[in-house]
């Protein structure tokens, strides 16, 4: 019995803080890793099964059967297919996407060249989209049953369900051919190219490192359309999400009680309902962000914006394989990056998960 009560104190006893740390980032590492392998299996596998031949890609139809033979043992095509997929680990561990075929530039290269562009054009839009999104999320709760509430719903429904290359060629047709409003596609006009140091490879920031606002006033005239049409499609999911967040917070009980106590509807709202939706907000915009980074392939065409979408697109169409599951694995490992850094500011801004 001596024994039995000088184990229970132990088997009770809570896990240090600094161990549960270490546990959770263990577990959070494991996860990046089986997704990752994942994602990597995927690539791998189309790679393999797409009707294209990687070594006529590279030598040419009219290449001998001795250069033809050589070119397949040297990519490692006569290895068994799990040697092959093994030695694709190492290679993109270690930053190796291969060779572009359609550039003749290594991929990774390229995509350090291409990325920065994506970024900026996501990162604008996230704001606009956030910016006009979350209040308009959180008024359409307010005033549910309202017409505002119906006029939130029918943006947020149009945005959902409106073609986005519809709207990119109607606003080009609109406030660049008619009203000139905005510049054409592209960056920036063609006397503005390489004016600026590439730091960032964001041309609005390196504008403003350099100094250069002239050409800093070019590239937001020719960002500021497909921003704000990725704007839309995240204002539309961030508006939906924040209504419905709030109309639950404002059916809770402790927002009856504050209100009989006498607190202001502006406190109400804002300090108690909204500071209580603040950490799933997070997640959702993280999650519309990330899908602005993998999903503006069309927005990118049509505003001949050259970044990670259009080098996919263009390179798919090439039959460029490295450079497509290249750009793959990097966008689907900046999708887990953004879905851990999500969990990490969950936990910052939650008491609970502390």
């Amino acid at each position: 019995m001596a024994g039995i009560a000088e184990i229970r104190p132990k088997e009770g006893r809570r896990k240090s803080p600094f161990r549960a740390a270490l546990e959770k980032a263990a577990k959070t590492i494991v996860t990046v890793v089986v997704t990752m392998l994942g994602l990597l299996f995927i690539t791998f596998f189309i790679g393999r099964v797409m009707p294209v031949d990687p070594v006529l890609s590279i030598v040419g139809e009219r290449a001998s059967k001795e250069v033809y033979e050589a070119a397949y043992k040297a990519l490692g095509l006569d290895q068994p297919l799990i040697v092959q997929f093994f030695l694709y680990i190492r290679d993109v561990v270690q930053g190796n996407f291969g060779i572009s075929l359609r550039t003749g530039f290594p991929v990774a290269d390229d995509i350090r060249r291409v990325f920065p562009a994506t970024m900026e054009l996501a990162t604008l839009g996230t704001i606009f989209g956030v910016l006009l999104g979350v209040p308009l999320g959180v008024l359409a709760a307010v005033k549910r049953g309202t017409w505002i509430d119906q006029i939130a719903r029918v943006i947020a429904l149009i945005g959902y369900s409106m073609p986005v290359f519809w709207l990119g060629l109607i606003g080009l047709l609109l406030f660049y051919g008619i009203l000139g409003w905005v510049g054409g596609p592209g960056r920036l006009d063609i006397f503005f190219q390489d004016e600026v140091p590439q730091v960032t490879g964001m041309i609005l920031i390196d504008s403003l490192l350099d100094g250069n606002l002239e050409v800093f006033r070019n590239a937001l005239t020719h960002i500021i359309l497909p921003a704000s049409l990725l704007g839309y499609y995240s204002l539309a999911y961030i508006s939906r999400m924040t209504r419905s967040f709030m109309l639950e917070q404002l059916n809770s009980e402790y927002i009856i009680t504050a209100r009989v106590k006498g607190l202001s509807e502006r406190a109400v709202i804002w300090q108690h309902a909204f500071g209580n939706i603040k950490v799933q907000l997070i997640t959702v915009i993280a999650l519309s962000y990330a899908g602005l980074l993998e999903g503006s392939v069309l927005t990118e065409i049509i505003f001949a914006w050259p970044g990670i979408g259009s080098y996919i697109t263009t390179s798919l169409l090439s039959a460029d394989m490295n450079a497509v599951m290249g750009g793959t694995v990097v966008v689907g490992l900046v999708f887990v990056l953004l879905n851990i850094l999500a969990e990490l500011l969950y936990q910052f801004f939650d008491p609970r998960a502390k």
